[in-house]
Order: structure tokens, then sequence, then C-alpha cells
């Protein structure tokens, strides 16, 4: 179906949903790479007014990538909540925009209808939003997630502890972990990135933080992000797997480059609940997504990369996460090209997530050769704690050195829980005041420098001990 819009005496014609919604988006590099960006602001505005006049419910009768060769299509299709779709059906997406924005429109309404919203819809939507409306919009969705503690309530903030090490060394990874749980990171996991691939040293890995919180009674989950397959191979050697982390995308095609589907995915999560290692809940999924992942594989099928990224929302929805996160200017400025177009990113998939109904964070995070710095990364940071990000990540130094890319820092972490009033997870929150880390006011403890000589201080028990 062709959509036709005037502007002045011009006059612009999309030739389906996917142009529209291609035209439309505000522009970045890897719309630009794949040929499918608006060619100018003019076009990109008439865009946005024939989808602004769009009914909702078009979304449902044109499929973008199609039914019969996509299963992250029959997915979205098959899962459809029409009972939840119904206090929207009658909007077009610009009145949906107004409906969100609306003060009565609270979280328990958002929460309602996230079954009924299809990926499309959100990316859409989101088209049409300042970054203002993502934030405003995206800070009454909360969606609350639980496995050895509970992530996503208001007023909290969680922080994945990232303690990579170039060449996975045991004693690096675990002063790393030291050190950012001295900052009050590693609510939301203290996952690792594995230099390799050798399920063995995964195993190791694996053991050491297990044995770290068993032995200091750490309310939290561990993680080796690796990939699925391998996680399954751990489980079969008795590893102490906690969660099962996967990179998704939006399209059949790019998860196969990936090596995986969505019954393989289904395979893993059934294998972790069976360990039942969760005291709290049993969310247990971990999945990675970035925009640009679909266009890299070639696997986007001509749909806008963003559109593509709210799809990969919708597999990871399907699986209950724990932590769902976009790594949001990790693959470079072939993608996105510059700071504001990272925070625009980051914004948009915080927002699509939220309203599809899951639990995101972000690693707010550039490489070197992009066009952003620090300074930008400390802007979408404060913007993701006014917009309620479930959680951000903990680089020592924000510098991954095995990676390769700027990230944020454990200091990151308290600069925003002390400007913003956010605390911990409430049973990570508890250990950490226990432990003489954090106090009643949720402020760190200054450590007395007598307390250096003292092996009864907690935090040095826990550097000799490890």
């Amino acid at each position: 179906m062709a959509f036709t819009q005037t502007v002045g005496v011009r006059r612009y014609v999309f030739e389906d949903l996917k142009s529209l919604l291609a035209r439309a988006s505000p522009a970045r590099s890897g719309d630009q790479l794949a040929g499918v960006a608006a060619a100018s602001e003019e076009e990109r505005m008439a865009a946005r007014m024939a989808l602004a006049d769009l009914p909702l419910s078009h979304f449902l009768q044109e499929a973008l990538v199609p039914y019969e060769a996509d299963e992250v299509t029959r997915l979205i299709v098959d899962s459809h909540d029409s009972a939840a779709f119904a206090p929207v059906a009658t909007l077009t997406v610009g009145e949906f925009r107004d409906w969100l924005l609306l003060h009565e429109t609270d979280g328990e309404r958002l929460s309602a209808i996230a079954p009924g919203i299809t990926p499309e819809m959100a990316a859409g939507v989101s088209k049409l939003m300042r970054n203002q409306d993502l934030i405003a919009v995206a800070r009454k969705c909360r969606v609350v997630t639980r496995f050895r503690n509970t992530i996503g309530l208001p007023g909290r903030l969680s922080v994945r502890l990232q303690p990579n090490h170039p060449t996975d060394d045991p004693k690096g990874i675990a002063a790393s972990i030291i050190d950012g749980l001295m900052y009050g990171c590693g609510d939301a996991t203290i996952g690792i990135n594995p230099a390799g691939d050798n399920v063995g040293a995964i195993v190791a890995l694996l053991r050491l933080i297990d044995e770290l919180r068993e032995r200091y009674e750490i309310p939290t989950q561990s993680c080796v992000l690796t990939h699925v397959t391998n996680t399954l191979r751990a489980i079969e050697a008795g590893a102490p797997v906690d969660l099962v982390f996967q990179s998704i995308a939006g399209s059949q095609r790019a998860n196969a480059g990936f090596g995986i589907d969505l019954a393989l995915l289904g395979e893993a999560r059934q294998a972790a609940l069976a360990l039942r290692r969760g005291t709290v809940g049993e969310n247990l999924m971990y999945f990675e997504t970035g925009q640009g992942s679909a266009l890299s594989a070639n696997a986007h099928h001509g749909v806008d990369q963003q559109t593509m990224e709210a799809r990969a929302y919708a597999v990871a929805r399907a699986f209950s996460p724990l932590l769902v996160n976009t790594v949001v200017g990790f693959i470079g400025p072939e993608y996105l090209y510059d700071g504001k177009q990272i925070i625009r990113a980051g914004l948009e998939d915080h927002f699509c997530g939220k309203l599809l109904g899951v639990p995101m964070g972000c690693d707010i995070c550039y490489t070197n050769h992009a066009e952003a710095d620090q300074d930008d990364m400390d802007t979408l940071l404060t913007l993701f704690g006014v917009a309620g990000v479930n959680f951000i990540m903990g680089v020592p130094g924000a510098d991954d050195i095995m990676l390769n890319y700027q990230s944020t820092a454990f200091h990151d972490a308290l600069y925003l829980r002390e400007a913003l009033g956010l605390r911990p997870a409430p049973e990570f929150e508890g250990w950490l005041q226990r432990s003489g880390i954090l106090g009643t006011d949720g402020r760190p403890v200054e450590t007395p420098a007598g307390a250096r000589e003292s092996a009864s201080s907690p935090l040095l028990q826990l550097a000799h001990t490890l």
C-alpha cells in the first residue's frame, strides 16, 4: 500500500509501510548506508505527517518482513494480544502518541496494553516523538524482574558489574569485581565477556563468581556472556549457571548469523530453569541488542535499523528475561555516526523496549573512531536516569580493555544514584549496608585510614581472600 503526503507544492509518495517508516526516522548513518533514509528534511517531515495519520491497526495488516519467511514476524503476529490492544485500536499513530503522553495514561495502563503493542507500532510512534517525549513515557513504564534480587522498581538503578580481562585472568577479574562492589555495583549481574570460547575457561569463570557470591552471601546473579550453546555445555558440565546470555536481532536471518533460533533459546531457558537457582524469581535470560546489527549481517530486509531493533525486543519479550540492554554505540559510526545519533538511538531503544514490556537497560557506549566522547555519554547517562532505565554498565575506568570500547564507570553509577536519589536493588542494598559499603542513607561509607590496616574490615577481607 502506497502513502502520499503533500508539503507545499511538492507531493511525496512512499511505496509501502517499510518505506514510510524508514523515511520518517531521524537521520542516522546506518539508514543512509542502507539507502533507506529520507533524502531531505522536508521528505522526513512529509513521512512523519503521513505516519501520524496512519491507523495504528494498519500495522497488523502489513508485515515488514514476510510472515512465511521469518520466524520473528510469525512470533510477533501469532503472539499479538487483541484484547490488550483494544483500548488503543481505533487510534492513529499520532493519536497514540498523544494518548501515551496523557497524565491519565499511567504505568498500570501502559503495562496492560504492552502485549497488544507490536514492535513496529512502538517504532512508528517513537518517530513522531521528541527526546523529551521518549523520556516522559518511558519513565512511566515499570518492568520489574527477579532472580536473586528485584530489578526495575521505582527509585532504583541497578548496575551490571563488567570485570572483563583480555586474557580472562582470574586475579584481574577478581580485582575488578572487588572494585565494583566497593562502589555499590553488581546488583543487575556480575557479568563477564570472556576473551575466548573455551568451555573449560567459561566454567572456571562461573565458579569464580559463584564462590565469591556464596562466601559473602551476595544477593546477585552471575553471567558469562558466551554463546548460548556454550552455556548449554557448561550446564551439562555441572557449572553454576545463573543467567543465560545471548545477542539477538530482529529477523530470523540476522539471528541465524548469531547462530541461534527461537527453539534454541527456548531449550537454553528450560535447561537453566531446571537448575532452580533463583531465590526470589525465575527471570533468567539476558539479551543484548543494538541498532545496526541486522544491517551489518545484510539481514534487515530493507527495514530501517531502529524498527529492526524494536523487533528484537519481541524476541526478548517471549522469554521473560531478567535483563535486556541495547549496546547503543558499540557497532560504530557506520550505524550511529556521532554523539547526537547515539543519544537519540539510546532513548528510542529504551522507550520501545519499555513500551513492549521489556526490562530495558543500556550499555551507554561508543567506539574510539566515532564522533562522540565521554561528555556525550554523561548526557545520555543522565537522560536514562530521568527516563527510569533499569540498569547500566559498570566498567573499570569506563574503558573495557578486552572489548576495546568506552562505556560507563563504577563511579558513574554513584553520580547518577546521588544526583537523582536512586538506590540499588533492595536486596543488594541491604547487603551493601551490612557489609559497610553503603550507609543507611544510601551514600558510600568513607573508610577510615586506620581500617586499611585492619583485617576485620569487610572490604579488606574480600580483597585478601581473592
